[in-house]
């Protein structure tokens, strides 16, 4: 991603669109975010920086709930290497608030935000700090979920402070049998709001999608496919949920 006066770019160590779901108080619960690019950018774009191509990123993510609404989180972002080289990544903190949520028993339209603070290594980002504020809205219905992520983007370090890097997230899925739902995904990184980029220089993603809900657990699995020349060309992801 491209973050203030100069590039700062980074790996997608989670890719996912937030929907209504927050943490009661007192639950927790362990996300675990894996995504892998068998055909993509083979090239470092900065000294130290980690290429996606065959490099595999496995997040830890850890969530807490706080009542009214709100929970928090702790992100541990890992990422192994085509040669199999494991590498420790950093942490990010996020916090959590949907003051807007429909009831379990009916549909209606969510609307919230997330914000993050980041500390991470050269392979995922090449400013150290950032952080990121994520507008959540969509839809609930009975057989269909839509969100709507807007995502503005700062780098906190020095040299990398200035206009947010933007992006837009997109979900639409839809029931198709008892807890099994599909669709798509949609990703859109813009670069800098105050210079976006050139549409074939915007990284733009698109994602089939399947999510499984169980009781205790869930599964979000997608095949993704570049739709620009500056994206890479196949990501595979999955996230699963756990509850405790």
């Amino acid at each position: 991603m491209a973050l203030g006066p100069s590039p700062v770019l980074a790996i997608m160590d989670e890719i996912q669109v937030y929907i209504d779901d927050v943490d009661a108080r007192g639950e927790s619960s362990l996300e675990l975010h894996i995504n892998t690019t068998p055909r993509g950018r083979k090239t470092p774009d900065y000294e130290g920086d980690l290429p996606p191509y065959r490099s595999t990123r496995i997040t830890p993510e850890f969530s807490w709930g706080l009542g009214h609404d709100m929970d928090w989180g702790l992100y541990l972002p890992t990422a192994i290497d085509k040669d199999g080289h494991w590498y420790a990544s950093g942490a990010k903190l996020r916090f959590k608030w949907m003051p807007l949520r429909p009831g379990e028993d009916r549909g209606g339209w969510y609307a919230g935000a997330n914000i993050e603070l980041s500390r991470l290594s050269k392979k995922y980002s090449d400013s150290p700090w950032s952080t990121e504020l994520r507008l959540i809205t969509g839809y609930r219905a009975p057989d269909w979920l839509i969100g709507v992520n807007a995502i503005p983007d700062w780098g906190l370090s020095k040299g990398f402070r200035g206009s947010p890097d933007f992006e837009l997230a997109y979900k639409a899925v839809h029931r198709v049998a008892g807890p099994l739902a599909m669709g798509l995904e949609y990703y859109n990184i813009y670069g800098p709001l105050s210079d976006r980029l050139p549409g074939p220089e915007q990284d733009r993603t698109l994602y089939l999608v399947a999510e499984y809900e169980a009781k205790s657990w869930s599964l979000n699995f997608g095949i993704g496919h570049g739709l620009t020349p500056a994206t890479d060309n196949v990501t595979v992801k999955a996230i699963v949920g756990i509850e405790f």
